[in-house]
This record gives C-alpha cells, sequence and structure tokens, in this order.
C-alpha cells in the first residue's frame, strides 16, 4: 500500500515543479479575462463611456444620432485581469442598407459576449426603442448590467426611481448609475465586469488598447470632425475612407482622404465658402490625429459623390461596412 503521506509529499512536488515549467501559468490563470459589449439606443453615450474606460480616446463621439457604424473593440487591462469592449453601433429602426448593417452587427455582438453593459438615459419612461432591445436581451443568456448614464443631468433623489422603473422590467445581474463625460462612477463599472468575467489567459498584450488599425481609426476621427463641424446642415449620410497613409523617415505621416457624400448639393457644403469649411474639417482632425500618431500630419482631403451609397452594397463593402466586421 501507498503511504498517504509520501502520496501528498509527491504530489505537492511534482504541483510545483509543473508550476515552475509553466513559467507562472497557475498564477496566469486566476486572473480574469472576457469580452463585454456596450449596447443601447443611438446618442446614450456608449462610445463616451468607454473612451474614459480604457482611458484613451478610441470611439469618435458627437451629439448626433447613430455616430459609431462599427463594433470597435477597445482593451482594458490592469492587476485583475483583461476587459476587451466592444463598442456597438446604436439599435435602432433601420432605414437603409447602413442602418440593417449597423443594427445587425450590434445584436451579433450579444451572442459572442461574457457581459453586456446596457447604457439607458436617466427617465422612467421605457419607449419603443428600450423595449426592443428588452426583447432581444430576454433571448440570450449573458449576464446584463445595466448602466443609467447621464445623472449628472439630474437631481440625485431621482435616481432611485430610475432605478426601480427598470428594475421591473428585467433580472439584471447589476444597475449602476454613472456619469461617463464627467467620469464617474466608473471604478464601481469596472469591479463589476471584473467580477462576471471568466478566468483566463489575456487576449491581447497588456500595452494593446485596441486592435483597431491607425488608419481607420484615422478615418473616423475624420468622419467626427466633419459631423461636429457641419452639425444640421447636412443629413447622416457622409463617409470617409483613408486612401493614403505612409510615414516619412522623420516621423511625419501624409494622410490622403476623401469624405464621400450623397448629393452635389452636399459637396458645396461640405467644401464651404472658398474651401472654409473643409480647412476647418482638416484642421480639427488632424490636430486629433498628430495626437494619436504623436507625429507631425500632413493631411490633405478630398470631396466625393456617390449617390445613395448607404443603400449600395458595394460602396458599404468598400467604405468597410460589411458583414463581417
Amino acid at each position: 500500500m501507498t503511504n498517504r503521506g509520501s502520496l501528498a509529499i509527491f504530489e505537492e512536488t511534482a504541483v510545483r515543479k509543473l508550476r515552475k515549467a509553466a513559467g507562472g501559468y497557475f498564477m496566469e490563470e486566476r486572473k480574469k479575462s472576457g469580452f463585454v459589449a456596450l449596447i443601447g439606443r443611438p446618442n446614450v453615450g456608449k462610445s463616451t463611456l468607454m473612451n474614459h474606460l480604457i482611458g484613451q480616446k478610441i470611439a469618435i463621439t458627437s451629439d448626433r444620432p447613430q455616430t459609431t457604424r462599427n463594433r470597435i473593440r477597445t482593451v482594458y487591462t490592469d492587476s485583475r485581469g483583461q476587459i476587451v469592449f466592444l463598442d456597438t453601433p446604436g439599435i435602432h429602426k433601420a432605414k437603409n442598407r447602413l442602418g440593417e448593417y449597423m443594427v445587425s452587427a450590434a445584436e451579433r455582438t450579444l451572442k459572442e459576449v461574457d457581459v453586456i453593459l446596457w447604457l439607458v438615459e436617466p427617465s422612467t419612461y421605457v419607449g419603443a426603442g428600450e423595449q426592443h432591445i428588452l426583447e432581444i436581451l430576454k433571448q440570450v443568456k449573458t449576464p446584463v448590467v445595466l448602466i443609467i448614464n447621464k445623472v449628472d443631468m439630474v437631481e440625485k433623489t431621482q435616481v432611485l426611481t430610475y432605478i426601480a422603473a427598470y428594475e421591473k422590467l428585467y433580472s439584471f445581474a447589476e444597475i449602476i448609475p454613472v456619469s461617463a463625460l464627467k467620469g464617474r462612477n466608473l471604478d464601481t463599472v469596472l469591479d463589476i465586469l471584473m467580477k462576471y468575467l471568466p478566468y483566463g489567459h489575456p487576449f491581447y498584450d497588456e500595452d494593446t488598447v485596441t486592435d483597431q488599425p491607425m488608419r481607420q481609426i484615422a478615418a473616423e476621427i475624420i468622419r467626427e470632425k466633419a459631423l461636429r463641424c457641419l452639425k444640421e446642415e447636412i443629413p447622416h449620410g457622409i463617409a470617409v475612407t483613408v486612401e493614403k497613409m505612409t510615414e516619412r523617415k522623420n516621423g511625419m505621416f501624409d494622410i490622403e482622404a476623401e469624405i464621400v457624400c450623397e448629393k452635389d448639393s452636399h459637396k458645396g457644403i461640405v467644401i464651404g465658402k472658398g474651401g472654409d469649411m473643409l480647412k476647418k474639417i482638416g484642421s480639427s482632425a488632424r490636430h486629433d490625429i498628430e495626437k494619436m500618431t504623436e507625429s507631425k500630419v500632413n493631411l490633405k482631403l478630398w470631396v466625393k459623390v456617390r449617390k445613395e451609397w448607404r443603400d449600395n452594397d458595394l460602396y458599404l463593402k468598400n467604405y468597410g461596412y460589411h458583414k463581417d466586421m
């Protein structure tokens, strides 16, 4: 018979040897690692929240609805583990092929993550848009954390009323009131997410902030500045493509990009009198791209018309909006 004490010593020694051979594998295994989707109606602050959580601007923001069009993946890493955020397009009633693509991308993401962050605005009124999202959430088994955003805009005493209104509708894993813009209560969000993520190895190096190519981020920055500068002057139907992005030996970047709109009349508005609007967009975009690249940037912009591009499958694919995104 085998002596129980000898067997215990053997097992303990074997484990120590295995740990040493694995180079700390068992220590890494106890860290959290997983995917989190941010969903909600357009313009509830998903991109703002994600940018503040990771501490760096990756997703563009504006006060225009449907600013985010693709699933944008960013990475937060600390001593507890790694959270991979997926900022989805706002879930809304699609009016064209681009809208259908955006909604499909958002809904598909829910089946691929470990936790869902649903952002809503502070209100006791649950409209048709929120009801639609609730119906979608009832079809998944993923833990849902409700984020009541923009609480800085209401009285603190009202927040409990908003929480109670949503508690009646769905069995949320947690409900957290925050202000993404002011950075309030975001540490609590990270703590809660780590709580619900599984243990596992990180998906990215600890220095990784996003898997988005620099070229794509530059295009999105230009689109953001166009949306902000143009305001209500033209519809939301513009796209941006970076045709060229090269780095000189001295570290400076040369970027050539096209702003695509749907009508000739829109082209004139984007360019502006004497090219003033285009210069304004370019100057504002160049500033942010230089912050991103930490280098000087020579940015050249052109404006092209592609009629009804939002309903054209070929144009949508060329501009980066396709089913695999």
